[in-house]
């Protein structure tokens, strides 16, 4: 699976920055914010497209109020909304900004009228966020459009999951499953990552890590859990505040979650048995003889030891080694080697 020219079957972690809401207000930040990511290490920016009024009510009824011990409590979704979207008058500059930087750019659409309007820009994916998994009419809008879809799991149930995987599948398009927990910050307890492992199997797909955890532990942990994509939010710099500043990574933060991220990577590896090379062997055992040795004379415990370095013979022949008849002269330190061996003994 492709999005942009990034592979995520064989070119690595994908790392997208979430801006969100941290450009808290200034297209001039949004823009600044970009190029850091980019120079963090990042292979992509992904925004939010939304409006107040495409994703909820102007309304002050109870239902509309936050209330449950989130950063945002006391105000309504309307009010959160209005402060934290991305203008729609921005997206073009954001786009073309991106494209200049070299950095992959797509959106969350919140609403059919977002992709219609992000269609102009031809991103690079369309990301379907945690709490949209439940409106299958936007999915399937979302796909149609053939473009790869990043999926959060963050509030899905199994079956909702079931539900837009079928979706993706039918509509012919490539899907990544986010393991996500949907709490801001989410406590680590709570993360679930090996999640991760049981989607990729049960869906047979390509999975990774949204992360709302503090700090950079989670995300090194999806990746050697198998995730091939993580997103964490990205700020310029914590002191200009904003709707997600609190759960955000600032530039050092976030290049070192980079650089943890590669380092794991090469942890990792690939399944691999034969981890010897020419020089480390060098350092393994290997039978020398310890002491002189006349020809026609019995190896034995005496004149052949199994030691350090490993370039006589494997130790694995001591048993067969023993009494038998030595073919030359050695000196103490040479290499015991088949060709000093006897004849029956080497066949």
């Amino acid at each position: 699976m492709k999005i942009g020219n990034f592979d995520l079957e064989r070119d690595g972690v994908y790392i997208v920055a979430e801006l969100s809401a941290n450009h808290n207000g200034s297209l001039e930040v949004a823009k600044k914010t970009i190029k850091a990511a980019f120079d963090a290490g990042a292979n992509a920016i992904k925004l939010q497209t939304y409006r107040a009024d495409t994703i909820t009510l102007k309304s002050n009824k109870k239902d509309f109020l936050i209330d449950g011990t989130t950063l945002w409590d006391g105000k309504s979704l309307y009010e959160l909304y209005e402060w934290a979207h991305t203008p729609w008058e921005w997206h073009k500059e954001l786009f073309e900004y991106a494209k200049e930087v070299g950095i992959d750019i797509f959106s969350s659409p919140f609403d059919k009228s977002a992709v219609d309007f992000l269609k102009q820009f031809n991103p690079a994916a369309y990301k379907i966020a945690s709490f949209e998994i439940t409106d299958y009419e936007l999915v399937q809008y979302c796909a149609k459009q053939q473009k790869p879809l990043i999926i959060s799991t963050g509030v899905g149930t199994q079956e909702e999951i079931e539900a837009v995987v079928k979706i993706c599948k039918e509509e012919g398009v490539p899907f990544v499953l986010l393991k996500c927990t949907s709490a801001y910050p989410a406590p680590l307890e709570e993360a679930n990552l090996v999640t991760m492992q049981d989607m990729a199997k049960r869906y047979g797909c390509i999975v990774g890590f949204s992360d709302h955890t503090l700090g950079i532990t989670a995300p090194i942990a999806a990746v050697s859990l198998g995730a091939r994509m993580i997103e964490k939010h990205f700020i310029l710099d914590k002191s200009i505040g904003g709707a997600d500043c609190e759960f955000s990574l600032d530039f050092d933060e976030f290049a070192s979650m980079v650089q943890r991220v590669r380092e794991c990577e090469k942890l990792l590896g690939r399944v691999c048995y034969n981890e010897k090379t020419i020089s480390s062997r060098r350092f393994a055992r290997s039978l020398y003889v310890s002491a002189p040795i006349k020809k026609g004379e019995l190896f034995s415990r005496k004149n052949i030891k199994s030691v350090r370095p490993g370039y006589g013979l494997h130790p694995k022949y001591l048993q067969l080694v023993l009494g038998t008849k030595a073919q030359k002269d050695y000196e103490v330190g040479d290499r015991l080697e088949i060709e000093g061996l006897e004849a029956t003994y080497k066949a």
